[in-house]
């Protein structure tokens, strides 16, 4: 029987009675809901939040149908119907004023009026979920649970916006403030959303809010686990693996490296993209699908606005403040990074007490310089991977790094003067940082790893490369030459670090000219220290 994949589906009773592949996460739901009254879940976008929310309205509104053969039967016993309100903020967003703002909340509030009735005199968004929330208790007798999806949109649209943010931010506030006023009559209430408003700007009276966005008993609550990959998904992976002639086994490594490495905890497990995955099985290709609708606006506009330096987003070492924090107290752009899933997890130091960021995996990788290579070198991704990509990936798989870096001097310099050119490289801390910015998005780009200012005993390397065979260290020099270049890669013994390494050392000194714009001069030497 053919499986059908729920791509562009998060209606949990539509994904049940359509047949369509679940991956059963109800008993974590069932926990989740008897931990506390109120709780808030964040996660990135595309991660399976709106699915959580309609699998909660599911269970509350009684529908013990629908539950028929997952974990939750085993684990609730009175299946009580209780009213449910679900609200989806993710309408409201783009928003141009707080007017058109308060209507698109009004709107999501209309179907529940239908059902329990409206009062003229509720004439604000908060006024009238007030509304709702009391006459629904009242007419059923039960309490009401409140699932509010996507609480932040709105605010992410103006998030660099000084003016507009907190009038935004007032609409939200009013519209949430009754929820701790009617405490009494709500049995559960749940928000998700992508971002960490603080509590005191948006939901400043529940002071009993209980965020799980960082629990280890809930990391797995959003996303698929290797191991249900492993279990409910192998019919799924064999069939790919027939369409791209490869071995189950292989297959796996490549669903690994290209969806996996996401933790949202210390204790994380690994877990991979449900939307990319899903989408992949579905299309059976295997493809950067988190990016089809581009890198968020907001998210390019705050690393513009904190000058981020994207070459140090792998392994950075931080402690949990430097992330997990509001997004209006931001100091750099790190928690958002974090939050909208472009670092994650990577390691915890218990010792220590502090946590080891880096970028997920391929797909983000990728889809992350692509959507920053405009901004920051002026060229497109598609410029990338077009001829000059195959070609420069290829000469440096096969180890032939002089045939690599005369590819790259002659696409370099018949790129098009870029406009803002010499005010970027004003921008960063020296002229060289300009050009580790380019190698690095171009690495990137082409899915190589790619570290800048490796720290070793006496210094700090450039750039260091790594391939499956070989390991280049670079260093790069502005209106200088490549064998100063190389000379303080030996003198600072950049290399020596990885003498035990399997793999070969290749040292590479580059020179760079502003004039030309691109690399004059480079010498290539294979370690010999090992």
């Amino acid at each position: 029987m053919e499986r059908r994949y729920p791509v562009g589906i998060q209606t949990f009773s539509e994904i049940i009675k359509g047949g369509y592949v679940y991956i059963d996460k109800t008993d974590l739901m069932w926990r989740m809901q008897r931990l506390s009254k109120f709780i808030f879940l964040s996660r990135p976008r595309r991660f399976g939040k709106s699915l959580l929310t309609t699998t909660l309205c599911s269970f509350f509104e009684g529908r013990r149908e629908l539950f028929e053969g997952l974990k939750v039967m085993e684990l609730e016993k009175e299946w009580r119907r209780y009213p449910v309100l679900h609200i989806d903020v993710s309408s409201a967003k783009g928003q141009e004023s707080k007017e058109d703002l308060r209507k698109m909340l009004m709107l999501q509030l209309d179907p529940f009026a239908k059902i329990y009735g409206a009062n003229p005199k509720e004439t604000t968004p908060g006024g009238v979920l007030d509304g709702l929330i009391r006459r629904a208790y009242e007419q059923t007798g039960e309490q009401v649970v409140v699932v509010i999806d996507e609480y932040d949109a709105p605010l992410l649209e103006v998030l660099h916006e000084e003016e507009q943010l907190p009038v935004f931010r007032r609409v939200m506030q009013e519209f949430y403030q009754c929820l701790k006023a009617r405490e009494a009559m709500i049995r559960f209430c749940f928000i998700t959303g992508i971002t960490k408003f603080s509590q005191l700007s948006i939901f400043s009276t529940i002071n009993n809010l209980t965020n799980i966005s960082l629990q280890p008993e809930f990391s797995a609550i959003c996303g698929i686990t290797g191991e249900e990959i492993d279990t409910q998904m192998q019919p799924d992976v064999e069939r790919l693996a027939q369409r791209y002639k490869c071995s189950p086994v292989e297959m796996r490594q490549m669903l690994r490296d290209k969806y996996d490495g996401y933790h949202f905890s210390e204790d994380s497990p690994d877990i991979y993209n449900p939307f990319s995955l899903m989408k992949t099985f579905n299309q059976r290709m295997l493809k950067n699908w988190w990016f089809e609708s581009g890198t968020p606006s907001y998210l390019l506009r705050q690393l513009r606005r904190f000058r981020t330096d994207i070459t140090k987003l792998d392994g950075l070492e931080v402690p949990v403040s430097a992330f997990d924090q509001p997004t209006e107290n931001m100091q750099d752009a790190l928690p958002l990074l974090f939050q909208s899933g472009y670092l994650t997890i990577k390691d915890y130091d218990l010792d220590g007490d502090y946590y080891t960021l880096g970028l997920p995996n391929q797909e983000v990788r990728v889809g992350f310089t692509e959507g920053l290579l405009p901004i920051v070198i002026g060229m497109k991704g598609a410029d990338v991977q077009m001829g000059f990509a195959l070609r420069f990936r290829n000469a440096l798989r096969s180890g032939n790094t002089d045939l690599a870096l005369r590819e790259l001097q002659a696409y370099l310099a018949g790129l098009p003067y870029v406009e803002g050119f010499k005010k970027k490289l004003e921008e960063v801390a020296v002229v060289e940082g300009f050009y580790e910015w380019s190698f690095y998005l171009i690495f990137s780009m082409l899915n190589v790893y790619v570290q800048t200012q490796v720290k070793c005993a006496n210094g700090r390397a450039d750039m260091v490369v790594f391939m499956p065979d070989t390991i280049y260290v670079l260093e790069l020099k502005l209106n200088g030459t490549a064998k100063e270049a190389l000379e303080q890669i030996d003198e600072k013994g950049y290399a020596l670090r990885y003498a035990t390494d399997p793999r070969r050392v290749v040292k590479v000194g580059i020179a760079f000219s502003v004039e030309q714009r691109t690399l004059t001069d480079y010498l290539i030497v294979e370690d010999d220290r090992r």
